[in-house]
């Protein structure tokens, strides 16, 4: 297929068509306008919710919005979220009607990209929700960076016998994925699992696999001849296998937040968590990219590689987050040959979700799913200059299965 193919009219009139208008993206706007939705959502027990910033406001409120309608109408019982596997427990027992400052549990996440306003508003409408639900939802984290807490929670129910086993993983992930492991600290780490598999509580047995897992992770090297050895194939495949054992029961459904370039259905290279999904799950996953036309977006700056060092922030910077402050990046609007959020653009004049996988696809619209594309997407780090062109090729008809469209998206607004 090539690279920015020729789009016809008929395709625009397809989206506009199929195009489901969004009245509004604050919390509490109903789920009137996303009805049309329920017939693509209603057979999926897995829903990955991506987003093309980390920084950007108006991801959060639509995700939650897309959230409120898995819940309330299709009956979706998990939040499972890119953040801390171990640290957030502490959320979940917020959300859950417990004590304690969202602010700090959310710090606790150690996540910078949700330490947001934006995050903290979720989290409250969560907690809303859950004080009145007959069965709670439950907000989990996926990754496996930052276990310290897990390790905490090992040290306090095993006790002094596993010391020889807990002392020679000190402060394993204290810097994330930032700071290289040799292949020692996973040799060691599933030593413990093991110890707390053959005589540890149940307890134990999930903060030992999380604690495996980042030590796995950050001892993978970042390039390698083989791109399912690298550490980004291995944290993906650990985001899946973490959201994958939240489906256990008939009953069980998933809501997956996470980066448009993790909720794919596929990719070429390294096989995103959603791939990893679509897999084990097939139909039953379903997957929506997030895309903007333009806007504002938070990330850390970098520079040959490096990440650009700022004063500290006027906002309260938590102990637990690091002092450096989140850039603010422009991005205009894009008009590149083939890019998915200019023909989003051209179709409809506001923000609205769209169905790719049900219904008729005409032989132009299967030629322009079909075709390499490219949309654009940031992580937690950008550099300035390829601000306006962080372009990614992309078949959509293989790696998503619906599309939600911002025209304009602001910077997120760190707490």
């Amino acid at each position: 297929m090539s690279v920015g193919v020729d789009v016809p009219d008929d395709v625009t009139a397809w989206l506009a068509g199929r195009a489901v208008p969004l009245a509004g993206l604050a919390p509490g706007s109903g789920l009137t306008d996303l009805a049309p939705l329920r017939a693509a959502l209603q057979d999926a027990r897995l829903v990955g919710l991506g987003e093309a910033t980390h920084g950007s406001a108006e991801f959060f409120l639509l995700r939650w919005r897309l959230t409120e309608l898995c819940i309330k109408e299709l009956g979706f019982t998990t939040l499972a979220i890119e953040a801390s596997a171990a640290a957030a427990r502490a959320v979940d027992a917020y959300t859950a009607g417990g004590p304690g400052d969202p602010r700090d549990a959310l710090a606790g996440l150690r996540f910078w990209t949700l330490h947001t306003a934006e995050m903290l508003t979720v989290l409250e409408r969560l907690r809303d929700h859950n004080c009145t639900a007959a069965r709670p939802v439950r907000f989990v984290g996926i990754d496996p960076q930052h276990p310290q807490p897990a390790l905490e929670a090992l040290r306090a129910c095993l006790g002094e016998p596993a010391t020889p086993l807990l002392d020679p993983l000190g402060d394993l992930g204290r810097h994330g994925f930032t700071q290289p492991l040799d292949r020692q600290a996973e040799a060691d780490a599933r030593r413990l699992e093991e110890h707390v598999a053959a005589y540890g509580p149940d307890e134990a047995r999930e903060h030992a696999r999380i604690v495996r897992q980042f030590a796995d992770v950050a001892s993978r090297p970042r390039v390698h001849t083989d791109p399912e050895r690298t550490l980004a194939a291995a944290r993906d495949r650990y985001l899946a296998e973490n959201v994958a054992r939240l489906v256990t029961g008939p009953e069980d459904k998933v809501v997956v937040w996470a980066h448009n370039s993790h909720v794919a259905r596929s990719a070429r290279g390294v096989r995103p968590m959603g791939a990893h999904l679509a897999g084990e799950f097939g139909e039953a996953y379903y997957a929506i990219a997030v895309l903007f036309g333009h806007g504002e977006f938070r990330a850390h700056r970098r520079r040959f590689g490096r990440l650009v060092r700022k004063p500290p922030a006027l906002f309260r910077v938590p102990p637990s987050l690091p002092r450096v402050r989140p850039s603010r990046f422009r991005v205009p609007p894009a008009g590149a040959p083939g890019d998915v959020a200019a023909r989003l653009a051209a179709a409809h004049p506001g923000d609205y979700v769209v169905d790719l996988r049900g219904g008729d696809h005409p032989e132009d619209v299967a030629t322009w799913l079909a075709a390499t594309n490219q949309v654009r997407g940031f992580g937690g780090m950008a550099r300035r200059v390829r601000s306006r062109s962080a372009f990614r090729d992309t078949i959509l008809a293989d790696e998503f299965d619906g599309l939600a469209f911002l025209r304009q998206v602001s910077a997120s607004t760190p707490l």
